[in-house]
Order: structure tokens, then C-alpha cells, then sequence
């Protein structure tokens, strides 16, 4: 997720640029790309799908997303944050379930 708010006008190859050059990811990795704008109810998604660049655009109508404070660089989500994120859910409050540990020996 990048933290610091972009151009909305930006469209699939601004934003996939932007990646590569600022964020300093592979666009084209098929890793989930998150773009926030100035305003908080909207939020744009780049991923490559492996056949093309799958462009998503989501703005609340009622709320606003939870953002992490402005800042450079990139922060990384799990899937169960990303989840909540898009959702318009607190992310920040949501844990990653843990898997059961398989046992190893009957005993």
C-alpha cells in the first residue's frame, strides 16, 4: 500500500509507473497494489492478472477508509488487512487467524 496519497486522475499505466518508480515494486508481479487518494472515501487497486492490468476503483458511500498516517514508502498488508481495508473496516484492529499445529506423533 503506498501511504502517501496519489493523483486519482492516474489511470492503470500512471499508476503501474508509479509503482516501479517510486514504490520500488514489480507491477507486474501479481502482488495487490494500493493507491489512496487526498480524499479518504476512495481507494484504487492495480494488479496483474496474468494477462493484463486489472484496474479497481472503490469509493465509499457513506464512510472513509482508515489510512495509516501520510508518510513515503510502502506498507504491507496481509490478506485478512486487506480484506477489512476494502471493505471500509478498522484494518488495523483485525489479526490473521493461526493456524492449528498439526500434531506430529499419536500419544
Amino acid at each position: 500500500m503506498a501511504t502517501r496519497p496519489v493523483d486519482f486522475r492516474k489511470g492503470p499505466h500512471g499508476l503501474a509507473a508509479l509503482a516501479a518508480e517510486v514504490l520500488g515494486e514489480d507491477p507486474f508481479s501479481g502482488v495487490v497494489l494500493v493507491f489512496r487518494a487526498k480524499r479518504t472515501d476512495r481507494i484504487k487497486f492495480l494488479l496483474w492478472d496474468g494477462s493484463g492490468v486489472v484496474l479497481v476503483w472503490k469509493q465509499m458511500s457513506q464512510n472513509s477508509f482508515r489510512w495509516p498516517p501520510v508518510m513515503d514508502g510502502v506498507m504491507r498488508l496481509s490478506a485478512v488487512e486487506f480484506a477489512a481495508l476494502f471493505d471500509g473496516l478498522d484494518w488495523t484492529r483485525v489479526q490473521a487467524t493461526r493456524r492449528i499445529p498439526i500434531p506430529t506423533a499419536v500419544g
